[in-house]
């Protein structure tokens, strides 16, 4: 039975910046007037006067300094408040399969061989463009692979799902080599009129490529993969193909992303620690022993307290990656991007934790180990 080695990866970042001083003071500038606008009913006390938001109430609540963004222009029209990106023709290339091709040329440089090598695309993203036909079909065919390509969601868990789909193709040998990409537009689904999750998510497209051990010229084993799911309402977005069966709720909140935050910080902090830490123990790991914690990218509260109790103590630096404070959230991505960004300095022998977790709520544990 052939093992699986995360062979390579790729990244794409979108080339607008966007700080929080900028989206702060759009949306500052938003509600002064509303505020201005319904100055009687709010002295009457039948609505709510909106709060100013800052930059630093953002980085204490997140973390979150900056995020990359498709667009950004509307970003920072107080009229606007949404990403401005023009619908594309069936005959072009869709902008989050554009954006996979872009972090799939990049990993497929980095392993130093041809797409004609891989066997299978996954598109594993919160934000999909379409229900069909699949982004993964699309984004097969603008790369030029054979073989089967398909989407899965699993909000921002799908990256680690998605892998660990990969790695049980290769396991059965259904696949030699399969391609994970991860496409995230996450400003496209956020409410950037709510104080208290404007800030929260960026735009990036990452791509992993995973291989047969007995093929890979250098990587990381993959020594386990796990998957957890456990329902609730606590982050939901129902904007689907149903909304126009019932247009009188079209323009609802709910269409977008919400969450209950504290709630989901109570409750998915403890489980994905103890996830992690029972699944090191049925591999035979230590988890304080573990080089470095590559975790979901949501918010660096919940990623610094995931890292004391597995590690069993303050991080040091670099053990616990934060890439957030740049990128923002990116959903599925971010665990892929810590992982891209912060590995060159392993040696042969030593091990890792790629972890995702959010909406369903899920979790996934990616133990790996460097070649």
């Amino acid at each position: 039975m052939p093992d699986a080695v995360i062979a390579a990866t790729g990244l794409y970042t979108p080339p607008h910046s966007l700080s929080n001083e900028e989206l702060v003071e759009t949306f500052n500038a938003y509600v002064a007037r509303f505020n201005a606008g319904n100055a009687e009913a709010i002295g009457a006390g039948q609505i709510e006067a909106l709060i100013p938001s800052s930059a630093e109430f953002i980085e204490k609540a997140s973390g979150i300094r900056s995020r990359f963004v498709v667009d950004k222009t509307g970003l920072v029209d107080p009229e606007l408040m949404r990403p401005n990106i023009p619908e594309r023709s069936n005959e072009a290339l869709s902008v989050l399969a554009e954006m996979a091709v872009d972090a799939a040329d990049d990993a497929l440089a980095r392993w130093g061989k041809p797409a004609s090598h891989i066997d299978a695309v996954i598109c594993a993203a919160s934000n999909m463009q379409r229900a069909y036909p699949a982004m993964a079909i699309e984004i097969q065919n603008a790369l030029g692979i054979e073989g089967f390509a398909f989407d899965m969601n699993v909000a921002c868990s799908s990256a680690t799902f998605g892998l660990k789909a990969a790695h049980d193709f290769i396991v059965s040998g259904s696949a030699d080599a399969v391609l994970v990409v991860n496409p995230e537009i996450c400003s496209g689904h956020l409410n950037f009129r709510d104080r208290d999750s404007h800030f929260i998510f960026g735009d990036v497209a990452t791509a992993i490529i995973v291989e047969r051990a007995d093929r890979a010229l250098t990587g990381w084993d993959i020594i386990g993969t796990r998957l957890k799911t456990q329902f609730s309402n606590n982050i939901r977005n129902n904007f689907g193909f149903l909304n126009r069966a019932a247009p009188e709720g079209a323009g609802a909140k709910d269409k977008l992303f919400v969450q209950e935050g504290r709630k989901v910080f109570r409750e998915v902090v403890p489980m994905v620690a103890e996830m992690i830490i029972e699944h090191a123990a049925d591999l035979g790991l230590d988890p304080t022993g573990l080089k470095r914690l590559w975790l979901h990218q949501a918010n660096i509260n919940m990623n610094e307290m995931i890292g004391r109790r597995v590690l069993g103590r303050e991080p040091a630096p670099g053990e616990n990656v934060i890439i957030l404070d740049e990128y923002a959230n990116t959903s599925s991505a971010g665990s892929i991007i810590a992982f891209h960004k912060a590995n060159d300095d392993f040696a042969p022998g030593e091990t890792g934790l790629i972890c995702s977790f959010g909406a369903g709520y899920s979790a996934g544990t990616v133990f790996v180990r460097k070649r």
